[in-house]
């Protein structure tokens, strides 16, 4: 059985960080939560049609095509997240995946 990264909280509260490795881009609304919440600059938003083709496009209306500001929320400095999982807790759409980092 592999060890977790653990932390302790100032009242000494063990605590294991989940860091951030995915965000749903169908699902992602583009509202900027996360990327307000986060202390890390993790989080980049960009126009859905750069990161998706337009079959993956979950659209049961037919009306992407005339939206040219959809916006779409995506991982831009992974490496600089700290695991709070703020940008989850803030999500409307819980488009955030984690995963707990193993110690070395």
């Amino acid at each position: 059985m592999s060890d977790f990264v653990t932390g302790i909280t100032f009242g000494g509260t063990v605590w294991t960080p989940a860091y951030v490795t995915d965000i749903n881009a169908k699902t992602c609304i583009g509202c900027g939560r996360c990327f307000k919440v986060c202390p890390r600059d993790v989080f980049d938003l960009v126009e859905k049609s750069s990161i998706m083709e337009d079959d993956d496009f979950d659209d049961d209306y037919g009306d992407f095509e005339d939206d040219d500001e959809n916006m779409v929320m995506t991982i831009k400095n992974a490496l600089d997240c700290i695991g709070c999982e703020a940008c989850s807790k803030v999500c409307p759409k819980d488009c955030f995946t984690h995963e707990h980092k193993i110690a070395a």
